[in-house]
């Protein structure tokens, strides 16, 4: 792992090499690296999975196997930029299968309870538009969303 920029490391009970695979599954520009693993004396048992690096879409992450201490909450979460309405279906899609959650306004948890923001570079352009009554109208539009939907936005921004 490079020492320079920034790694995002996430906490995993034990589902560490196998989320950092999942990840890597879904995002272009992905691999997995190197995997450390836990030797005698240490808080996991020999031989287990301690730290696996992986990048998901040219970011760099560590998954770390660490025990049940810590969960993921909504407090933290990655926002996917989308430029269509076929990748907001895919990665809301891909991320809901096996296990993942739902929410309001393009925001899911993934099957490990990791929370993603699923967002279309429209709802950006059309809740930050000069007109402030259509920025009111999509922004209302969208708060009523679980996965964004671009086709409604725009008919809500228009005033339809």
């Amino acid at each position: 792992m490079a020492t320079d920029g920034f790694t995002t490391c996430l906490w995993f009970e034990d589902q560490a090499e196998e989320a950092a695979h999942y990840y890597v599954s879904i995002f272009k520009n992905s691999s997995v690296g190197k995997v450390a693993r836990y030797t005698e004396g240490a808080m996991q048992p020999a031989g287990s999975v301690m730290t696996v690096e992986f990048t998901a879409n040219g970011q760099r992450f560590l998954a770390l196997n660490a025990g049940p201490q810590f969960k993921f909450t909504e407090a933290i979460s990655f926002m996917i930029a989308c430029a269509d309405q076929e990748e907001v279906d895919f990665y809301w899609n891909k991320f809901l299968e096996g296990g993942g959650e739902p929410g309001p306004c393009g925001w899911l948890k993934d099957k490990y309870g990791l929370s993603w923001q699923v967002v279309p570079d429209r709802l950006i352009e059309l809740t930050t538009d000069p007109d402030m009554e259509k920025a009111t109208r999509a922004m209302g539009a969208m708060m009523k969303m679980g996965k964004i939907d671009i086709a409604a936005l725009e008919k809500a921004a228009a005033g339809e």
